[in-house]
């Protein structure tokens, strides 16, 4: 049987069902075609599932530390039963929300696996999806438009493959039924920071292993070492500048051990599992790109400003095209594609400011370039930092660990970067996004007025202390 669209979108995850939506809003007739379940990776093995494991261990921390509110508990225990129960039930919640969604907007959905066939009778040109269902029926997906919005999935190291059990990748890690005595984490990216964060407040005893001179190789130095130093005060043990030898794995009475070097020095690492988190793979493979002239490059879509893939009828959003693997901006890329084949104008986003967001206790968060990028790019930089210890709010939350660091160009006075560490600085990051997007100066974010006590003021103070102006510091 032959199904005719306007819109075809291969994936169901955030890219996917954001594009789908807003095709169906523009009129379009619009289908999903998702092997897996409505949602992607985000919603059912990613950002939703962690968060919820995140904020129980927070929790659990609070409850542990609650004598200096004034509040003593007696008998605090983790039921990893019930945390784990939360975590679902919000996923069902979410879930059940997305397929009301795609009712609202009369969007079919295609349980099942999509394939990209090349010209045949039914269509003149590459871009027809032969889907194979959940029953094992076949269907033939015929649209004007197709988007690839596959997503990506864990990245094995080489010579160290996923078990599962021993060796786990963050999938792995989130089907566990009970935490471990001890982990090694191999990656100190957002992935691996967040896993040893929630663990160690879990009571976990937690080893990370990365590669770079610093955690999150990607955020600023600074932001960098004082993660390092509030995570290694909690007990997690940070090995920079470091490296596991794949082929010395093994298991010894129900532990992993494996060889790694640290600054050039030979270490042993145990424990009762192995999560590694180098990264994740786009998955390219098996849609049928073979059948296309789409250009595939270092394992990802080739696209332009628009989405378009070097066929200009087929585009690609999300993970699988390379860019910033985040569910937000695979959100905002779904829009810019509908945007483009519905023949409105598309202004293409630049990637350095779209905000990035780290979930560990403390929070990290950032948008624009860090310092160091900001000098290779030759801007004659200024830069201010100003504690979360100065701001009363956080002082009342009893967190105020951390600080909001701003930097600009001292010639135009150009916001370059904003970069923060400390109490719900996920929350604060969009106000930062919107000034650099607006092309605001840091004298016109000190001077909107920040309302006290938030912690929203370190903001307008940081801006201020650029200049040498802020109030409270």
């Amino acid at each position: 049987m032959t199904l005719t669209y306007d819109v075809a979108v291969l994936g169901g995850g955030i890219g996917g069902y954001t594009a789908a939506i807003s095709a169906a809003q523009a009129g379009k007739t619009v289908a999903i075609i998702e092997k897996d379940l409505l949602g992607g990776t985000c919603l059912h093995r990613g950002c939703i599932p962690s968060k919820s494991y995140l904020r129980s261990a927070e929790l659990f921390a609070a409850m542990k530390e609650s004598e200096q509110y004034g509040i003593v508990t007696d008998g605090v225990r983790l039921d990893f039963g019930k945390v784990a129960e939360r975590k679902q039930n919000i996923v069902d919640q979410l879930h059940r929300g997305l397929q009301y969604l795609m009712n609202k907007n009369k969007i079919d959905v295609l349980q099942g696996k999509g394939r990209i066939i090349g010209p045949s009778i039914f269509s003149p040109k590459s871009g027809a999806l032969a889907v194979e269902l959940a029953d094992g029926e076949m269907e033939t997906v015929v649209s004007t438009n197709l988007i690839i919005a596959t997503g990506s999935r864990p990245r094995e190291l080489p010579g160290l493959p996923f078990d599962g059990v021993h060796v786990m990748s963050s999938d792995d890690a989130l089907r566990m039924s009970e935490i471990p005595e001890s982990i090694v984490i191999i990656g100190g990216g957002v992935i691996g920071v967040e896993w040893a964060s929630m663990l160690c407040d879990f009571g976990v005893s937690v080893t990370i292993v990365e590669a770079a001179p610093q955690l999150l190789p990607a955020e600023d130095g600074d932001i960098a070492r004082e993660l390092q130093r509030l995570l290694s005060r909690r007990g997690v043990k940070v090995l920079t500048n470091a490296a596991v030898a794949a082929d010395t794995y093994r298991t010894d009475n129900g532990q992993i051990v494996i060889e790694a070097s640290h600054e050039g020095q030979p270490a042993t690492l145990k424990a009762d599992k192995l999560l590694v988190s180098i990264g994740r793979q786009a998955n390219v493979e098996h849609i049928g790109l073979e059948n296309t002239d789409i250009q595939v490059r270092d394992g990802v879509i080739l696209v332009n400003g628009s989405m378009q893939t070097t066929e200009p009828h087929i585009y690609a959003v999300g993970d699988v095209n390379g860019g910033l693997q985040l569910a937000h901006a695979a959100g905002h890329e779904g829009l810019l594609a509908v945007k483009h084949l519905n023949g409105e104008a598309v202004q293409p986003y630049a990637h350095h400011l779209i905000p990035r967001c780290i979930y560990s206790r403390p929070e990290v968060a950032s948008v624009g370039w860090t310092e160091k990028q900001a000098l290779e790019r030759g801007h004659a930089v200024k830069k201010a930092k100003v504690p979360f210890s100065a701001i009363g709010k956080a002082l009342v939350y009893g967190d105020s660990d951390g600080f909001v660091k701003v930097i600009a160009d001292r010639n135009t006075n150009d916001i370059l970067g904003v970069h923060m560490i400390g109490p719900h600085v996920t929350d604060l990051i969009s106000e930062a996004q919107l000034a650099q997007v607006l092309d605001a100066t840091p004298w016109e974010v000190g001077q909107s007025i920040h309302p006290h006590p938030t912690l929203s003021e370190i903001i307008g103070e940081t801006m201020l202390a650029l200049d040498g102006k802020s109030i409270n510091i």
